[in-house]
């Protein structure tokens, strides 16, 4: 007996062996039609194998890979629809680097976004739209820090101080500004969110409570005017 141990390594396994001896035997074909053809019929004949992937985009010129993957790269004469040859290098080709963007974020509590939003404010001309954008970015600022230091509390003078630095002393908020305005509406966000959710709840029990009484106001039998029950017919 003969085992598989024995026999001529696999190159892609999940093909089995068979296949790998029909794409081995195409090369002993002389005439290069019939080559072509025979070697055509077995990338069917792979795609057959695994009927869910028919409809994957390039599935087919992947097939084509594999089948010059199996043969060694040694299929003379034999050439994929779209005409370009599968070699050794394209196995090895490795994807360029992307490089990891480098940027010094100071106070990263507040997020890169904050930094973006004061580099707009500083591109701005000044004047009320400005102070309110400003205004915009010193409340979202409040609520960032909140957000990841909810055991600590945070005044405005912190936040004033923060957008100071960031903005290299060249953004200031307006004096007495309040910086809850985000804060405060997401909290009535939630509250309304906790709200209607508790109608609903409440609508959803008493359609279920009315169709209960429902249920049991209406029977099979009535009683007449003396009491006594009579058959409903």
């Amino acid at each position: 007996m003969t085992y598989n141990s024995q026999k001529e390594l696999l190159i892609i396994p999940e093909y089995g062996r068979n296949v790998q001896t029909l794409i081995r035997h195409a090369r002993e074909i002389e005439n290069l039609e019939e080559r072509q053809s025979f070697v055509e019929e077995v990338v069917n004949l792979m795609m057959q194998m695994h009927p869910q992937n028919r409809n994957l985009d390039d599935y087919r010129t992947k097939m084509w890979k594999h089948v010059f993957r199996i043969a060694d790269y040694d299929l003379p004469g034999v050439f994929p629809p779209n005409g370009i040859i599968p070699t050794p290098e394209d196995v090895r080709k490795q994807p360029d680097r992307i490089p990891y963007p480098k940027k010094e974020t100071r106070y990263r509590h507040y997020g890169q976004n904050v930094q973006i939003l004061i580099n707009r404010a500083l591109e701005m001309e000044p004047g009320p739209i400005k102070e309110g954008f400003v205004q915009v970015i010193g409340s979202y600022m409040k609520l960032a820090y909140r957000t990841w230091n909810k055991d600590t509390y945070v005044s405005d003078d912190v936040i004033v101080g923060d957008l100071h630095n960031l903005s290299n002393g060249k953004l200031e908020l307006i004096e007495d500004a309040s910086l809850d305005g985000l804060t405060q509406a997401n909290k009535r966000r939630r509250r309304n969110t906790v709200s209607n959710k508790n109608d609903r709840d409440d609508r959803g029990r008493n359609n279920r409570g009315g169709r209960r009484r429902d249920s049991r106001g209406g029977g099979g039998r009535d009683r007449d005017g003396g009491g006594h029950r009579r058959r409903r017919r």
